[in-house]
């Protein structure tokens, strides 16, 4: 899985959900959601 930043908890956390989606300039980022609280994660990946 992949360890995200979630806002709401303040903490790293792993994504549960986790699925790798495109941004409109073309970067690959991973969106999910955190286990705890359920609130939306988001990190942007390297250019590829």
């Amino acid at each position: 899985m992949t360890e995200g930043y979630c806002v709401k908890c303040k903490a790293k956390r792993e994504m549960a959900n986790a699925q790798e989606v495109t941004m409109k300039n073309g970067r690959k980022a991973m969106k999910g959601s955190c286990p705890s609280c359920k609130t939306g994660m988001y990190k942007i990946l390297g250019k590829a």
